[in-house]
This record gives C-alpha cells, sequence and structure tokens, in this order.
C-alpha cells in the first residue's frame, strides 16, 4: 500500500501490527504530558514544591521515553535522556 512518505509498505508494517498495543501507546502518551504539565505549574508557580516538580519531571521524561522507545520515535527518546537528567540534578538541589 502507498503510504504518505511515497513508499509502499506491506500491512505488517501499520501501527495496527506492531506487537503493542495502542493503547498502552496512548496511556504512557498522555500520562507523560499530563506530569509535565503539572511538573511546569509545579516550578512556575514558585510555591515551594520544587522536589515534587522535579520528581514528576523524572517521571514524565521516564514515560515520554517509553513512549517514544516503543513508537520509535529516535530523537523524542534523546531529549528525554536530558529532561530526566535536569530532573535528577533539580531533585539533587532541592533535597
Amino acid at each position: 500500500m502507498l503510504m504518505g512518505d511515497g513508499f509502499s509498505h506491506s500491512r505488517s508494517d501499520t501501527h495496527e501490527n506492531k506487537g503493542y498495543s495502542m493503547d498502552r501507546q496512548k496511556l504512557l502518551e498522555w500520562a507523560g504530558v499530563a506530569t509535565a504539565i503539572l511538573y511546569s505549574m509545579l516550578i512556575a508557580l514558585n510555591i515551594g514544591a520544587e522536589f515534587i516538580g522535579f520528581s514528576l519531571l523524572l517521571i514524565s521524561a521516564f514515560l515520554i521515553g517509553l513512549w517514544a522507545y516503543f513508537g520509535r520515535h529516535r530523537g523524542i527518546l534523546f531529549l528525554q535522556l536530558f529532561y530526566a537528567t535536569a530532573g535528577l540534578i533539580g531533585m539533587l538541589r532541592w533535597f
């Protein structure tokens, strides 16, 4: 079948047949997004919840990193390594 990228793909190349659940993919993606939003709000509000905020950043990086790994989004996966590092540094500095 001809996909939008101009290459012919067999049915086994589509997301429906990858061997992982799209429900799990969506859960990882949106749980990671939600924790990132909570992290950014806690840090921006400057209410003394920095350790919790940076913990949420680390959790978010892990969840989105898993999503990126399973979905083969290598650039996003690489970016999550830096977010996880920032989360760890923030946790250590605010502990």
